[in-house]
């Protein structure tokens, strides 16, 4: 079944830059109800103008600790606009072993995301090496049965964009494969506090 988000950068669409993208993908939340699905396979991203980000990859991680914790009450905010849209968000995050600092630095918000009622998941990529053969899994979002993107990034991780894609054959086959990868999966607090919690301060090198 994984075999339909393998095939993902293989399907027709157009690329979107990163500013069309956004608002494409506005457009379309707009009119969503029901699940909106998103898949990080990658290990590193650059999140320049995220200041926690920017602390984190600066070193100082307890500064980027408190800045995420900053951003709680938008985590609850977001979740309340979400739940009175009627749109659940089922975020699905692939960790490598061992966890990258960027990884362990995303988690640090993943946690604040579930506590405040994200249904957040992780699958260590371990768990779907047969399927990854010929290549990791891609980023993606899916907005229900409406729109598929294939997110996509430059080479060091900064965003470039998505590939829009429309076809409701392939949207139905990557729905159907989140479902049973979202269903293998562990809730992110039980991951984070087993694997993530212990680590001590990762080491960022530039």
């Amino acid at each position: 079944m994984l075999e339909r988000i393998s095939a993902i950068p293989a399907l027709p669409g157009p690329k979107l830059a990163r500013p069309a993208y956004h608002r494409d993908f506005a457009a379309e939340f707009t009119e969503l109800t029901g699940i909106l699905w998103k898949l990080e396979r990658g290990q590193t991203y650059q999140e320049h103008g995220d200041a926690s980000w920017e602390a984190f990859v600066a070193g100082d991680w307890e500064r980027s600790l408190v800045l995420n914790d900053r951003e709680r009450d938008g985590a609850r905010a977001e979740a309340a606009s979400l739940r009175e849209q009627g749109v659940e968000l089922r975020r699905l995050r692939i960790v490598e072993k061992p966890v990258t600092p960027y990884v362990q630095w995303e988690m640090q918000y993943f946690r604040i995301l579930a506590e405040e009622g994200f249904p957040l998941r992780v699958l260590e990529a371990d768990r779907i090496a047969e399927h990854e053969r010929s290549g990791p899994l891609p980023d993606l979002n899916l907005l229900g049965e409406r729109v598929l993107y294939h997110i996509v990034q430059e080479p060091d991780g900064t965003p470039a964009g998505a590939r829009r894609i429309d076809d409701p054959e392939s949207i139905a086959g990557v729905r159907r494969a989140m479902e049973s990868l979202f269903d293998q999966a562990e809730p992110v607090l039980e991951y984070f506090h087993r694997e993530i919690a212990p680590l001590p301060a990762p080491t960022v090198t530039t």
